[in-house]
């Protein structure tokens, strides 16, 4: 422990250095031949996504391509087709590699519900189930579930997350519920907001510090934590609520011209990324938005300015691979080859369509020049062969370890008013304080042909990516004890409503599309590994500041993407 609490001591320190030398920065923002990065995020696409819309694939649009503005694109882009993405795969870790540059070692976030031995239960208990709790100031915490997904919303039903006086679409930072925050007892019991919760800045807040505009666009309001501690580093957030209940929107249409008045998809349907067809109305809404940015405005229309760094993420291409819609259709991929199913084909071109509106939208504002786009995604979807997916929610290692009361209560599957534990495709473990994780990993294995065990990552093999954690002074609140990765396809869950999941280490899970492109690009590609947490540093860098401006970035030694900074450099 002593080695760990060192390289701690080490790392605060690195932090307050960063932090002074961040706050010296010299440049100006967008000094240079790119003044404008847009990031945009698909989210679940794969890179194989990417081959099989622009080459074509028999089985899928009669062979033949299927996503020419992405194609398009590629002509003056660098393509890395080797790139993965956070682990764990989940959305809010993964959008944390994109804006911090960092892994959860560094950042702390290891799942939008994940766990912190320092932390105590929020006030009241959230909107997916977490239940309130006592905090007294000072005293030593008991540790909770950490609720960062649409639970901390005021009204999590409500596209507009319940913020008081907000028109019908407008989810934001003002949807927060400050009681149903974990709390922190070091800092008087205050409520730990997002953009708090994250230990490191992000590309967002140096940005901003610099004197450049941001803005993103995201699916919750808790992912606000982009702009890093303070809640300083966005000029303009937007997040509707992608979880709430379907509503009409007057006034909307697709990007297909589709009216959203009345609800497309009607019977049976519980969120909007719960069905094929309303999921195309909801990315809609945030296109809108963005497009208002790209326009020199906010996202609601006020005037404003073109943000330095802006952005969104897309949930349909998710909602195609993942979602089998009772009395609709089933989603995901046909073969193991990555071949669509007509959903999946359907929301690829809707994206792709998207796209294309984007890009239109930065030539008619005469900003494409110096413009850097960047398509990616926070995480990609497994399994892509259809055969093998199975969906347990019985034999799960949190179960198990529960029925041998080594799981904290608010983890605990058996909890049945609670919110569950951490697992998708992947099951990361927390256990009770004094539970012994030797033995908890021998009932595990014990039991590896329930649980589809593929591999299990504790102690060294699992702080060599991590930091070592524990309950005792200087070890990390926040690292898992356990980390079980099942074999490829395996799910704990019941759903029948899925047929596919992330937040594994599975190549299915971390190999994510990766487009870098400007009109004075030189079409390139790349096929050496490289991972998303490495764009952060790049868009500083494109942007004309100093990339080790993000602590992430120093913590870690995250590299620039060379061949990004060679194309810059012509």
């Amino acid at each position: 422990m002593k080695a760990n609490r060192l390289v701690l001591a080490c790392f605060a320190l690195t932090l307050v250095l960063t932090s002074r030398y961040g706050a010296a920065q010299t440049k100006s923002v967008g000094s240079g031949n790119i003044q404008h990065v847009l990031l945009l995020s698909i989210d679940g696409m794969h890179a194989v996504d990417f081959y099989n819309c622009s080459h074509g694939i028999a089985g899928a649009n009669d062979g033949k391509p299927y996503c020419p503005n992405m194609a398009a694109l590629s002509q003056t882009a660098i393509n890395y087709v080797n790139t993965e993405s956070s682990k764990p795969s989940d959305s809010f870790p993964g959008m944390a590699a994109l804006a911090s540059g960092g892994t959860p070692k560094t950042t702390g976030l290891y799942y939008d519900v994940a766990y912190d031995r320092s932390l105590d239960a929020p006030t009241i208990t959230t909107g997916t189930g977490l239940a309130g709790g006592p905090c007294t100031p000072g005293a030593a915490p008991t540790g909770t579930t950490t609720d960062n997904d649409q639970g901390v919303d005021l009204d999590d039903t409500k596209l507009n997350g319940g913020a008081p006086g907000a028109g019908l679409t407008e989810g934001g930072i003002a949807s927060i519920d400050p009681k149903k925050l974990v709390r922190d007892p070091a800092a008087g019991c205050a409520g730990v907001y997002p953009w708090n919760f994250i230990r490191t800045n992000t590309l967002f807040g140096v940005i901003h510090a610099a004197g450049g505009y941001t803005a993103w666009i995201d699916k919750h309001p808790s992912y606000s934590f982009v702009g890093g501690p303070g809640g300083t580093g966005l000029d303009d957030y937007y997040s509707p609520e992608v979880n709430s209940n379907v509503v009409p929107l007057p006034g909307v249409k697709t990007l297909d011209g589709v009216p959203c008045e009345p609800i497309r998809d009607k019977v049976g349907v519980s969120a909007w990324n719960s069905s094929f067809a309303n999921i195309q109305c909801y990315d809609a809404i945030k296109v809108y938005g963005l497009l208002n940015q790209i326009a020199g405005k906010t996202h609601s229309g006020a005037p404003a300015m073109v943000p330095s760094v802006f952005g969104m993420n897309f949930q349909s291409v998710y909602v195609g691979e993942s979602v089998n819609e009772a009395g609709v259709a089933s989603g995901g991929y046909k073969n193991a080859a990555g071949l669509p199913s007509q959903e999946l084909l359907t929301e690829i071109e809707y994206v792709d369509t998207a796209i294309g509106d984007i890009v239109s939208a930065l030539q008619a504002a005469s900003i494409y020049n110096n413009t850097l786009l960047i398509v990616t995604a926070k995480h990609g979807d497994s399994p892509i062969d259809p055969t093998r997916y199975v969906a347990d929610g019985t034999n799960t290692p949190a179960t198990i370890l529960a029925t041998n009361n080594m799981i904290p209560y608010s983890e605990s599957p058996l909890n049945l008013t609670g919110i569950g534990a951490t697992e998708d495709d992947v099951s990361v473990l927390w256990l009770k304080k004094g539970a012994s994780v030797p033995k908890a990993v021998k009932i595990l294995e014990e039991n590896a042909t329930a649980i589809g065990l593929g591999e299990i990552y504790y102690g060294p093999s699992l702080w060599l990516n991590y930091s070592v954690g524990g309950w005792e002074p200087g070890d990390d609140p926040r690292t898992p004890d356990i980390i079980v990765t099942p074999n490829v396809g395996v799910t704990y869950s019941n759903s029948t409503s899925m047929i596919g999941d992330h937040g594994g280490f599975a190549h299915d899970d971390t190999n994510v599309i990766l487009l870098v492109a400007n009109p004075s690009f030189t079409a390139q590609t790349v096929a050496s590994l490289v991972a998303t947490r490495q764009i952060a540093p790049t868009i500083v860098q494109a942007l004309g500041l100093d990339p080790t401006a993000l602590q992430a970035v120093q913590a870690e030694s995250t590299q620039v993407l060379p061949e990004v900074a060679g194309q810059l450099e012509k």
